[in-house]
């Protein structure tokens, strides 16, 4: 998610509706519609509730950058909502890519200002993102949908865990964060990036309409944000730590995680802490929490 500016970005906006700057017409892929923002707007946005405005965009770099940017200059509020029909240039965790073809994911950026949580807790955020998400699908799309530390979301394709999305929790200020989302819906197994990738419909989806999926994805989001912000952020309290803890399949493996400064601990990952952070047991018998860097699953303990 590495966007133009954001006045490209708005040159660009509009209902997807339209027809896209390629000239195809909005039917020249049956298998994959273009979003509805007027009824998305229509589903999501009611008084009092958290979303505050929802705008779909026929493509762009990344969705996260153009609202980090909007928020910047004062152009979007809390509950804002960025919609991409496409992205050529996303951004993962570690400054990983994503892409992926027109209309075959579901690629947005939420605002999020969560001022009476204290700033130490904000780094629940992407978690409660990864939880949100993995109820939302599990939900709305009846695929069984876990968390790999800290915010993959995996999903089983035959007997294979495969990733089939992604979040990335940015600073919008000193009052903001953006969490952005990469979801595979209708990916083919010949248009996946890598073999350990997947998509809703490569898991036998119920429904692979992204507007139903948006929405309950984003109805989950609002739910547990609000339980979260109404605790002050307290993990334990809210039920964030222990419904993550519940969802996680890095728990009870055996794992490598690959550290700042090609440092590495290989152990068994016990438990997520106050922190979010991520426990291991080592052979050594020392429980060591990681906070940031990468976590490769070797197997089950």
């Amino acid at each position: 998610m590495m966007p133009r500016d954001a006045s490209d970005a708005n040159d660009r906006s509009g209902d997807s509706s339209d027809d896209s700057s390629e000239g195809r017409g909005r039917w020249s892929d049956l298998d994959r519609p273009p979003l509805n923002a007027a009824a998305l707007r229509r589903a999501l946005l009611r008084d009092g509730g958290l979303w505050s405005g929802v705008d779909v965009v026929q493509s762009t770099g990344s969705t996260n950058t153009d609202l980090v940017a909007l928020a910047a200059s004062g152009k979007a509020a809390e509950g804002a909502v960025l919609i991409a029909e496409q992205q050529d240039a996303g951004r993962g965790r570690l400054d990983r890519t994503w892409t992926a073809p027109a209309r075959s994911g579901l690629f947005f950026s939420v605002l999020l200002r969560p001022a009476e949580v204290p700033v130490q807790r904000w780094g629940w955020l992407p978690l409660l993102a990864g939880v949100a998400a993995a109820t939302g699908l599990s939900r709305v799309a009846g695929v069984d949908t876990a968390l790999k530390w800290p915010n993959d979301l995996l999903i089983t394709v035959g007997d294979e865990e495969r990733k089939t999305g992604g979040i990335l929790a940015e600073r919008a200020g000193d009052d903001g964060v953006v969490v952005g989302m990469g979801i595979n819906v209708t990916l083919r197994e010949d248009e996946l990036p890598v073999p350990t990738a997947g998509s809703l419909a490569l898991a036998g989806a119920r429904t692979t309409d992204r507007d139903p999926v948006l929405r309950a994805v984003l109805r989950s989001l609002e739910d547990w944000y609000g339980r979260w912000r109404e605790a002050g952020g307290d993990p334990a309290a809210s039920g964030l730590q222990e419904t993550y803890a519940a969802g996680c399949a890095t728990l009870g493996r055996l794992v490598r995680a690959e550290l700042p400064g090609d440092r590495t601990i290989t152990g068994e990952a016990v438990a997520i802490d106050r922190d979010g952070r991520l426990v291991l047991a080592t052979e050594d018998g020392v429980q060591e929490p990681v906070g940031a860097g990468d976590i490769v699953h070797l197997r089950l303990a």
